[in-house]
């Protein structure tokens, strides 16, 4: 089929709408904005179908964006413009904080959290705390700068037909009138109501948790002044009157907070008991929303129907705890969205579509049962007698909760692991190390899906170690927006083979030369082929014996690489 150019500018009517585009997607919140502007970026033309007119600052949901969705951003050049528009700087504080109240005991503190400090050369982008709204806007804007994209709002997906060649897609207005778009591909990016998955007869399986929660936003400039804690980007509150979560969303006394097991009847009726219940103190505050919810543990059956793919909330739904719903969301429109781009650009094969449920299913599965474990340990599960008393059995209460809170809640403040070492291995695009065979007391080789804890040097499949090439140098800054072949130690002029064989498959491939960096310890191997997202095809020290498998297997062309 052929596409067309579309307009950037957003469109108020259906008869604005192209009659085809090279890739349709489905739901306009973060996830399937990063999608557009992966694609868009590859000069893949690209139409988002939103049914809101306006991003909602009614909800903030998602407030950690991690280290790895801000590496994206970087890759997008957008960093530092979702940095100036977040209304809290990284610098604000880097904690959270356990206590009795705002104004009770402190219980326990936890620093350094969410990826907000560096860690050396690990990462070159902090993670940022920012309300879901301000990187939704920022993405709504960047996909409108970007030729070949539009955003058209007011509009809704509501039916789904296909054929070997072609997807067609009725999208609908609010007056109930309708158009057809054909596309080649189509994303439903649609959340937890997906209207795509349905289409494909897609399902979610999986828990639905037994406890609801009661989110509210609320406006209370008196209230720092009665924090006895210090700046905290969560405080969890452990009492028997409003065992919550909650933290402040800007400087000037907006405030979010999630009362546990709280249901949405009680929630309304006692708001204001609730948010000074959390407090300790009398609270004037007014109430700006409420958000209700009760969280979903929670996986689609599949994750693609011919032409049709899914991804983020669509796709899997995970409790909050942790802050890693949105971030997966991103990671899977990143990884669909280069793939999509090769394969639409003639040098991908399907074996490359087919690896987005291979590579992403292991991780989302991971991320719901992490946060699923997560929320085994709440406020309402910290609370104890005498954790407000002022007396001697109140100070051993507290020391007791310190240390169940240290030892339950470490690893959801600390999880760069998870965000950080996740690896594509098995995948059918990248091309395993080689099997060094049994080595004496050696564990059993590496498990499908993502590994947990840090591993030395590169490994297939895994996100490329990060390093500093100069101040303010991310070796991620110099990685092209194709295939990118890093020599590390090599003769010179040795890889030739394999940039040819890179060359007469289609494949776009950078050369970076680092030779003079000394990098082949910190890497463990003299040649790797990088991904577009950043993740490690192949690795070696010596070119392959066929480079043009080499590379077949990395496009998804599917012929496997002679060994030897």
């Amino acid at each position: 089929m052929t596409s067309v150019n579309v307009s950037s500018r957003p469109l108020p009517r259906l008869t604005s709408l192209p009659r085809s585009v090279q890739v349709l997607v489905a739901g306009g919140g973060p996830v399937g904005l990063a999608a557009a502007v992966e694609l868009g970026r590859r000069s893949v033309s690209c139409l988002v179908i939103e049914p809101r007119e306006q991003v909602s600052h009614a909800r903030p949901r998602c407030k950690t964006v991690n280290v790895r969705t801000m590496e994206h951003l970087r890759r997008w050049s957008i960093a530092d413009r979702f940095r100036a528009a977040a209304p809290l700087p990284v610098s604000w504080s880097k904690d959270i904080v356990f206590c009795t109240s705002l104004a009770g005991y402190e219980l326990s503190r936890f620093t350094g959290v969410l990826g907000l400090a560096l860690e050396g050369d690990r990462f070159p982008e902090t993670g940022q705390q920012a309300p879901q709204y301000v990187l939704e806007e920022l993405l709504r804007d960047v996909v409108t700068e970007l030729p070949g994209c539009t955003l058209a709002t007011g509009l809704r997906v509501t039916a789904v037909e296909q054929d070997p060649d072609a997807v067609r897609v009725t999208v609908e207005d609010r007056a109930g009138g309708q158009a057809i778009v054909e596309a080649e591909y189509l994303l439903g990016c649609d959340g937890p109501r997906s209207a795509v998955r349905d289409q494909i007869g897609a399902s979610y399986v999986g828990e639905l948790a037994l406890r609801p929660n009661f989110g509210m936003v609320f406006h209370a400039p008196g209230l720092w002044p009665q924090v006895k804690h210090g700046p905290a980007v969560q405080f969890w509150v452990v009492n028997d009157r409003t065992p919550a979560v909650m933290g402040p969303m800007d400087r000037n006394g907006t405030w979010w907070i999630i009362a546990l097991g709280v249901p949405p009847e009680l929630g309304r009726r006692t708001a204001a008991s609730l948010i000074e219940g959390a407090a300790g103190v009398p609270v004037d505050a007014r109430i700006l929303s409420d958000d209700p919810w009760t969280a979903r543990m929670q996986l689609v059956d599949r994750l693609r129907s011919g032409r049709v793919f899914l991804a983020g909330d669509a796709a899997h739904l995970n409790p909050p705890f942790g802050g890693h719903g949105l971030n997966t969301g991103i990671g899977d429109a990143v990884d669909l969205g280069w793939k999509l781009a090769a394969v639409l650009q003639g040098w991908g094969g399907e074996q490359l579509l087919a690896s987005y449920e291979a590579e992403r299913r292991p991780v989302q599965d991971r991320v719901v049962r992490e946060a699923s474990e997560n929320m085994k340990t709440l406020s309402t599960d910290l609370t104890a007698a005498s954790l407000e008393d002022d007396t001697e059995a109140g100070q051993q209460a507290r020391r007791a909760a310190d240390r169940r809170i240290q030892q339950d809640k470490a690893a959801e403040f600390h999880a760069l692991d998870l965000v950080l070492d996740l690896c594509y291995d098995p995948s059918p695009v990248v091309v395993p190390a080689p099997d060094p065979g049994p080595q004496p007391g050696a564990h059993p080789g590496p498990q499908p899906g993502p590994h947990p804890g840090p591993q030395p040097g590169a490994r297939p499949g895994g996100r490329l170690p990060h390093v500093w090439l100069g101040p303010g140098r991310s070796v991620y800054d110099s990685l092209g927006p194709g295939m990118t072949l890093l020599v590390l130690d090599a003769p010179a002029g040795s890889w030739q083979p394999l940039v040819q064989a890179a060359s007469r498959a289609g494949v776009p491939l950078d050369v970076l030369d680092l030779r003079p960096r000394d990098l082949r310890q910190r890497y463990g191997a003299g040649l790797l082929l990088v991904r577009p997202d950043q993740h490690v095809a192949w690795c070696a020290d010596v070119l392959p014996a066929d480079p043009a498998a080499v590379i077949d297997r990395i496009r998804g062309a599917a012929r496997r690489p002679r060994t030897g």
